[in-house]
């Protein structure tokens, strides 16, 4: 099987060490009592780096499970939910809230910017009759980032316990779960964590747990069930086999972004985000978000003569690179360069951008300038 080196919005590339990590022999993880306790050091390892003393899970599956495993653990039958929605992930949330019998409220806004703080303040005054409220850190379709330090306080405000989607945010941009009051904080592993793909990741405040105890009907799933590790510390048992290399792969590349600093690891990923925003429209094209661009992909807007998605075929046949256009409604509109984790690094972000350079100037657009270049030369200016 041919594989294509891959750029986009994750899976992110893996470290070495990462990788190796994997290949380290085993016990069995159903019946090894050390396991139990290390895998209980790296959740807290796992919360050090989210900024949370609350438990944090490792679910054994993608980071789409934590968002599921949140919705179906709070909700019951009747719940009035809010749905935040300037994305189509942050969209997607009401399908999980019907699933499990809730009504879901959908909030939308202007898809190129931030959701706006005021307009939810001036909303939940006439309407704040909700359970939990729903919303995306950085919805990856259209490279929006939201600003949680203020959404979250102030749905607590209301009483409104709060799920968010950070999956594609989380290390390339602060989450700080407890300062940001977080109820349920989602994540992934093979965002700019970069580790391998196979781990979910959440976080529960005690008031979501409360919430989860105070049900009055059962959880509608077993393995979307977050309330089925209560206790495992104590029973010395997982609710079902976990993927043991996996989370010391896991364990490697949160070690790696705690010795790099968080800081400077957030710091390298705004100069590199930066400098691709400038490249790309001193380059002659123009980017989707209009607003509040985060720091983990760029979402550019590409010439309806040329298409996304005729640029991303080019590319694969041409220069074996597969790069990533949208999703739905901008599948054909833009094309994501993904600058998270591993792949946030100047060599590996010139590589591709020369790439694009090639490949659109072979479907006839001509840049104003060479993109690679451009993208260097933004960087020494921030320097």
């Amino acid at each position: 099987m041919r594989f294509k080196p891959s750029y986009a919005p994750g899976p992110t590339d893996v470290r070495e060490n990462v990788r190796l990590a994997l290949a380290k022999k085993t016990n069995n993880t159903d019946f090894d009592k050390e396991f139990i306790q290390y895998y209980h050091e790296v959740c807290q390892k796992m919360g050090k780096v989210m900024g949370t003393t609350n438990e944090v899970l490792l679910l054994a599956g993608e980071g789409i499970l934590a968002l599921e495993a949140a919705c179906a653990s709070l909700t019951e039958p009747g719940d009035r939910v809010l749905v935040l929605d300037n994305g189509i992930y942050g969209e997607g949330f009401k399908d999980f809230v019907r699933m499990y019998g809730g009504e879901p409220v959908v909030l939308s806004f202007d898809y190129q910017k931030s959701i706006p703080v005021e307009e939810v303040r001036d909303f939940l005054e006439k309407d704040h009759d909700f359970k939990y409220a729903t919303f995306v850190h950085c919805d990856t379709p259209t490279a929006i980032l939201n600003d949680v330090s203020q959404l979250s306080p102030l749905l607590k405000e209301y009483g409104i316990l709060t799920v968010v989607d950070s999956v594609a945010g989380m290390v390339g941009e602060p989450i700080d779960v407890d300062k940001n009051q977080i109820d349920i904080c989602c994540g992934g592993t093979q965002k700019a964590i970069s580790a391998p793909v196979g781990l979910a990741i959440v976080s529960i405040s005690d008031d979501a747990k409360k919430s989860m105890n105070n049900r009055k009907t059962p959880i509608a799933s077993y393995y979307a069930n977050l309330q089925i590790f209560n206790g495992y510390i104590e029973k010395g048992t997982l609710p079902y086999t976990m993927p043991a290399s996996t989370v010391e792969a896991l364990e490697v590349a949160l070690d790696n972004i705690l010795n790099e600093g968080q800081k400077a690891v957030y710091d390298r990923h705004a100069k590199i985000a930066q400098a691709v925003r400038k490249s790309v429209q001193d380059y002659g094209l123009s980017l989707f978000v209009e607003s509040g661009a985060s720091n983990t992909v760029t979402a550019v807007i590409i010439p309806s003569e040329i298409g996304a998605l005729r640029l991303q075929n080019h590319i694969q046949e041409t220069y074996n690179l597969y790069i990533a256009t949208s999703l739905a409604q901008y599948e054909d509109v833009i094309l994501r360069i993904g600058h998270m984790g591993e792949n946030a690094f100047t060599d590996k972000v010139l590589s591709v951008l020369t790439v694009i350079d090639n490949g659109l100037r072979d479907l006839g657009f001509e840049g104003k300038g060479n993109l690679g270049q451009l993208f260097l030369d933004a960087l020494r200016e921030e320097n």
